[in-house]
């Protein structure tokens, strides 16, 4: 394959065979000479103050080399715990420390921590220690956490409500009057635990002499944990490096800066030794963040022609005992609920709550799958309420392509697509109308069976920095450094540090396109702060188009050197030089080529080189995106309904997506395919419980339901091709598609098939007892 044609390959992903045969470098693989063990006491009470730590007992037990309480340590923290509060400015939040001190806020809240010889030995201490605490009511739920008589949780604030936000375009009144069709719906997005593969964990080793500090941390944020692990603990900036080896999943729950990740750093310093903490799936499920956990309460103003007219939406976000460090991320699926539509009118209002429960932050999509599920219900509900085709619903409200690029109701300018095509390719390839018949046999014969559809539009490629509000109003470049050594073999140095995209792969992809190299002469290295300038890290579908396009232009500049170099060397114009496939030559003339390996040798010796020309073959970039970039797509589910147990199969899933340029087209099938997989789990299975105490109900694999492959289709997968004018490789983002599609047209397939039932609406998890009751509820009596 030449190389010139690597955008577009479907090329194996490099990373996998370490992966695969088990030769990966995790966090709990890392170990060193005099490790010592820190393991977090949790706080078993949803609500309380912390009458007493009695710790004596615990120290006498063996292997044991301290235990602190959050007393001890308070004085130590010069910051607390970030908040990110640009998305919404009016948020009241209190500090949030690394451990509590007086008061605990949820099950699993930091209260000791104890160090050890060995894990074991922290663990044995551990249940040693007299923890008494007097009980406070716990809030438990949004609906609880709004009363006026509720318990407050956070006594500063005076009240449970975190923000109280307006996002409002259009004149919603007239919307309303002028409608034929008014429909009230609340829809539930369920709390969710987002179950990495690989859970958490942190070694830090501080250097007393040299005041060095070292973490290394199971993150997708290792840039901006460096950051505050010096402003939290007062270590100068430039004396902090974070490393983020191989990273065993994110989908959102490792972009924060976790209190373990300080207290861990914290013992080292004050033990000067190194110390290690992991996480099990206990502590996982109940102490790293959930997701999700919304009320939305929705009115529609619409034509009996099917045309939207406006849209009145309430968004109530649980944000749980403390406001995250992204947790309010999630509000910005205010600004992007109109989706691929032309709506006249939004009005929409945010209101964040505090509950004792474990906080939530951002979980794959983060705002957008609940933005895209709120509008394609709104399209079924529309279609239902006037017997029009859902189908139908949606072509009469897309943005038309010569809209393009749209400034949608809240500001934000969409910068390319055709949504109709997608839609068209997707109906082809699952064959509405041949499936409308058989859905029409199938009920006779009590089967039944429904098809959902979705047409997504999401944000992706944070951020440009003018746009404030939707990135939190801070510059998200890209970097890149790339770097041709002596033999022409090549160091790429990102910004971005993957946890499962294939960025090894892609990145080196986009490399050799440019550079003419071979894959196996370029090393694509991340993950290490100590390395390179600061990156802005992965998450929000970014890398290709931000971190991607930096790579490309750092290529571009060192492609556009070494032609001066080749002019040079053949005694010719630069102008007449001309370089392809990792040759230079005269126009005319390729076979008196140089190669990029003697181009590069000489760029390292200054006799061969241009007058006033530098050594070296190296370039840096810096990206900061013009404009965000916005995938689209259509997906389609096909269930069939156990009219007996209710139990729902999904029996096809067909997704049409267009993510611009698709650099390596197997990658993008692999990120689909796990995001729809996540996406027919919030539909089917996954929801964290709490009893009325305020312990998680769900804290197992046993009792917290994911999908496995048995619960799965073979998902078939297409595209369309429309490249982002933001940015030169013309590429979208593809990370979170999947989920942002997959939960809604489940849910709108179910409700398709429960049609004959009267159903409007279904809450998620669509358990079979859900379903059987919805069924029955009328003594099964059928429309």
């Amino acid at each position: 394959m030449a190389v010139s044609q690597l955008i577009g390959a479907s090329i194996k992903r490099r990373e996998d065979p370490e992966l695969v045969t088990g030769s990966g470098d995790f966090v709990d693989d890392r170990s060193q000479t005099a490790l010592a063990y820190l393991y977090v006491v949790r706080s078993t009470q949803a609500h309380a103050r912390i009458d007493a730590i009695e710790t004596s007992r615990a120290k006498e037990a063996s292997g044991v080399l301290a235990i602190w309480t959050g007393k001890d340590l308070m004085s130590e923290f010069q910051s607390p715990l970030p908040v990110t509060t640009s998305f919404v400015p009016e948020k009241k939040y209190p500090n949030h420390y690394p451990i509590a001190s007086d008061r605990v806020r949820y099950v699993g809240e930091p209260v000791a921590v104890v160090v050890a010889s060995s894990k074991a030995a922290a663990e044995d201490a551990a249940e040693r220690l007299d923890i008494r605490y007097q009980p406070l009511p716990p809030v438990l739920d949004i609906e609880a956490a709004l009363k006026k008589d509720a318990p407050v949780l956070h006594d500063d604030i005076g009240s449970n409500i975190a923000y109280d936000v307006k996002r409002t375009g259009g004149d919603i009144e007239a919307a309303f009057r002028d409608a034929d069709v008014r429909i009230k719906q609340r829809i539930i997005q369920q709390r969710l635990i987002p179950v990495a593969v690989e859970g958490r964990g942190v070694v830090a080793d501080y250097k007393k002499f040299a005041k060095t500090l070292t973490v290394t941390s199971s993150t997708q944020i290792p840039h901006f944990v460096k950051i505050w692990l010096g402003v939290i603990l007062g270590i100068p900036e430039s004396n902090v490096r974070v490393i983020a080896p191989d990273v065993g999943g994110g989908f959102g729950s490792k972009i924060r800066v976790y209190p373990e990740e300080i207290l861990v750093a914290l013992a080292s310093r004050r033990l000067d030794r190194p110390v290690k903490w992991t996480e099990d799936r206990n502590e996982n499920m109940k102490a790293t963040h959930h997701g999700r956990s919304q009320i939305w309460d929705v009115e529609i103003a619409a034509k009996r022609d099917g045309r939207l007219l406006g849209v009145r939406a309430t968004q109530y976000l649980d944000l749980g005992g403390y406001c995250s460090q992204f947790g309010t991320f999630q509000a910005i699926a205010l600004l992007i609920a109109q989706g691929p539509y032309k709506l006249p009118a939004f009005d929409g209002r945010g209101v964040g709550v505090y509950t004792n429960r474990t906080p939530t932050d951002a979980y794959r999509g983060a705002g957008r799958p609940e933005a895209t599920h709120l509008i394609e219900r709104v399209m079924d509900l529309v279609a239902q309420e006037i017997g029009m085709d859902p189908v139908e619903v949606r072509r009469k409200n897309f943005i038309a392509p010569s809209e393009q690029p749209f400034t949608n109701l809240l500001g934000l300018t969409y910068d390319s697509g055709d949504y109709r095509i997608t839609l068209d390719k997707v109906l082809e390839l699952v064959d509405y109308p041949k499936f409308r018949k058989e859905q029409a046999e199938a009920r006779k014969r009590g089967k039944y069976l429904g098809i959902g559809f979705c047409t997504y539009l999401e944000i992706c490629g944070l951020g440009p920095s003018v746009a404030t509000t939707a990135a939190a109003g801070i510059g998200f470049w890209g970097m890149s450094v790339v770097n041709l050594h002596f033999t022409g073999k090549a160091t790429v140095i990102i910004g971005s540090s993957p946890h499962g995209q294939g960025h090894e792969t892609t990145f080196a992809q986009i490399v050799a396109n440019e550079l003419g190299l071979p894959l196996e002469d370029i090393d694509v290295v991340h993950g290490d702060t100590a390395i390179g300038p600061m990156g802005m890290d992965t998450y929000g579908s970014r890398s290709a188009s931000v971190d991607g396009t930096a790579v490309y232009l750092s290529s571009v500049k060192v492609r556009e050197k070494a032609r001066k170099i080749a002019a040079h060397l053949l005694e010719a114009a630069e102008a007449d030089i001309v370089y392809e496939d990792g040759k230079a030559f005269v126009k005319g003339t390729p076979s008196k080529a140089v190669t990029i390996q003697e181009i590069t040798g000489a760029a390292f010796q200054p006799h061969r080189l241009p007058p006033d020309m530098e050594g070296g073959m190296e370039a840096t970039t810096f990206f900061n995106p013009p404009n965000f970039v916005w995938p689209f797509g259509a997906h389609v589910a096909v269930v069939e309904i156990d009219g007996e147990t209710g139990a729902t199969r999904v029996v096809r899933y067909v997704a049409v997506d267009d993510c611009g340029t698709r650099i390596n087209p197997m990658v993008v099938d692999g990120q689909l395919h796990g995001g729809i997989a996540q996406g027919i789990g919030q539909a089917l299975f996954e929801e964290a419980l709490y009893d009325e105490t305020g312990q998680l109900r769900t804290g197992t694999l046993v009792d917290y339901m994911i999908p496995t492959a048995p619960d799965l289709p073979s998902f078939e997968t297409a595209a369309t091709v429309t490249p982002s004018p933001t940015n030169p490789l013309g590429v979208k983002g593809i990370g979170e598609a999947g989920t942002i599609a997959s939960s809604v047209a489940v849910i709108n397939a179910i409700v398709d098939a429960l049609s004959p039932f009267g159903v409007k609406d279904v809450d998620m998890p669509a358990t079979p007892e859900k379903i059987w009751h919805l069924m029955n509820r009328n003594g099964g009596t059928k429309r």
